[in-house]
């Protein structure tokens, strides 16, 4: 096998780890934890999912568009002492904010660690950018192996503050292998992170773009736990946690897809490869949730623990949500290829629509009716992607892509 193809298998591998590492955290959490308990949990690791895409969209998307060689060094540098400095800030906020929440040991357990795990996390990009992702692959797969053992060994009933900063101490081997096999890319580079701090900085569209596109889902479920009641935070993020390994699935198509979808013979070629594929990946969301649906109850308490009673409900409407997410997440796949540019408009309509459809599906049914307006809300940015699709010009597409 080339390089380049083994560099593409230990980027799918590494983000196979990093998305299992998700997994078996919530799963060993719902294990461990009462129902009230995991909704606890699910209410702090939701609060660092969106934390997490916020540092991603900020600093690590920017360190892989990085094009001059000569500058990876002192930006990958650069990029590790910015993110620790914005997670101890970041953690700080948390403390306080801790205070006045019921759940408060837990938030502020998050902040003692923020910059542990999200430092580790970031590393991920600086790996990607010099192009040596086996390394990160070999420090995520440590940081796999170390949260599992260490929430293994955790008792039945533990606080979700205990389980918070298990969780997040147990990323310190991995962040030190991975300042270790970073170290001879970096040793004579100086770290400058004022870029960051400037205005017009190009992170700036990133968080934008998760802002309304991933991340105002995540926080209308944080703000559902807020006014409504944290068990349907549990409920949610339970049924979620079950359908990961697609997450896996979707992100690779996100990140190695536009150039291979890019080599196809005009708009045409763009369309039916992507229509193909995202019909393949509708057709996979669909019998995953017919299999976790057909589960015995005893295995789905075996996963997930008390939670499972009322995840378990939701199993049909996520599984709907996440066949029409492989239709969208191909709409916009075509979309940054042919016409990158139509791509903002339909995140910032869709997202909100899904958000008010997450609410008023609250409002009506309860939780399972927010599991549903977001599988309605899935759909509806799926429709408007493949409708714009058809919209956009081939000469349009020459030029673009």
């Amino acid at each position: 096998m080339s390089r380049r193809g083994l560099a593409a298998v230990s980027s799918v591998l590494d983000q196979a780890a990093s998305s299992a590492t998700n997994i078996l955290v919530l799963v060993l959490a719902a294990r461990l934890s009462s129902a009230s308990g995991f909704a606890d949990f699910s209410m702090v690791y939701v609060t660092f999912s969106v934390l997490l895409g916020l540092n991603m969209s900020y600093v690590g998307q920017t360190v892989v568009l990085e094009k001059e060689p000569g500058r990876l060094a002192a930006v990958c540098r650069s990029s590790v002492l910015f993110t620790a400095g914005a997670a101890g800030a970041a953690g700080l906020v948390l403390a306080v904010v801790s205070l006045a929440l019921p759940s408060g040991w837990a938030f502020l357990a998050l902040g003692l660690v923020l910059p542990l795990v999200l430092v580790q996390d970031g590393l991920r990009y600086c790996f990607s950018a010099l192009r040596a992702p086996e390394r990160a692959l070999a420090a995520d797969t440590l940081r796999l192996v170390c949260v599992v053992a260490a929430l293994a060994v955790q008792p039945h009933g533990a606080s979700p503050g205990r389980l918070v900063l298990v969780w997040g101490l147990s990323a310190l081997p991995a962040l030190g292998l991975g300042l270790w096999l970073l170290r001879p890319y970096v040793r004579d580079a100086r770290a400058d992170v004022r870029p960051y701090l400037r205005r017009g900085h190009l992170g700036q569209r990133f968080v934008v773009e998760f802002a309304v596109g991933n991340g105002s889902s995540q926080l209308a479920v944080l703000g559902l736990g807020a006014f409504a009641t944290p068990l349907a935070v549990g409920a949610l993020r339970g049924a979620t946690t079950l359908f990961g390994p697609l997450n896996v699935l979707f992100n690779s198509a996100n990140a190695f897809g536009p150039p291979i979808v890019g080599r196809a013979s005009g708009k045409r070629g763009v369309v039916r490869l992507t229509a193909l594929l995202g019909a393949a990946l509708a057709v996979t969301g669909a019998d995953w949730a017919a299999v976790l649906y057909a589960l015995p109850d005893g295995l789905g308490r075996h996963l997930l623990g008390d939670t499972w009673t009322a995840a378990s409900a939701l199993l049909p409407a996520t599984g709907a949500q996440y066949a029409v997410m492989g239709l969208g997440t191909c709409a916009l796949l075509t979309l940054r290829v042919l016409n990158p540019r139509a791509t903002l408009s339909l995140q910032v309509v869709f997202s909100l629509l899904s958000v008010a459809f997450l609410l008023g599906g609250y409002a009506a049914w309860g939780v399972t009716g927010a599991a549903w307006g977001l599988a309605a809300g899935s759909a509806a940015k799926a429709a408007a992607g493949w409708a714009r699709v058809g919209r956009v010009r081939a000469p349009e597409a020459a030029t673009a892509g």
